[in-house]
């Protein structure tokens, strides 16, 4: 029995549009590559394709202090100015190659 349970329709170049439900079950935002197994018994399972390399740990940390952080609350070790650009950049993609704005501390 499934958890969730929706249908996508195949366009002529063969394209399908995921439901939200399963985008958010998934944790597929724009931009997230989506994998696409068949087995033996026809079955066909959709999965992030980069979640095979995150850290589990590590991703419900990071969750865990995102939410703290929009709830105002922050772990004292980080300081406040910190935890306010950590906030405001919170939903802002970036990418390795993309220039710094401000000075960076190393």
């Amino acid at each position: 029995m499934s958890i969730i349970h929706e249908t996508a329709t195949v366009t002529a170049k063969g394209q399908i549009t995921l439901p939200r439900t399963i985008r958010q079950a998934l944790g597929a935002d724009v931009g997230a590559k989506v994998a696409f197994e068949l087995h033996d018994d026809g079955q066909i399972v959709v999965s992030r394709a980069d979640a095979e390399h995150e850290d589990p740990a590590i991703g419900a940390f990071l969750d865990l202090l995102a939410g703290d952080i929009r709830a105002g609350r922050h772990v004292r070790a980080i300081p406040d100015d910190l935890a306010r650009d950590m906030l405001e950049h919170a939903e802002r993609e970036a990418g390795p190659d993309e220039d710094i704005d401000g000075d960076v501390d190393l």
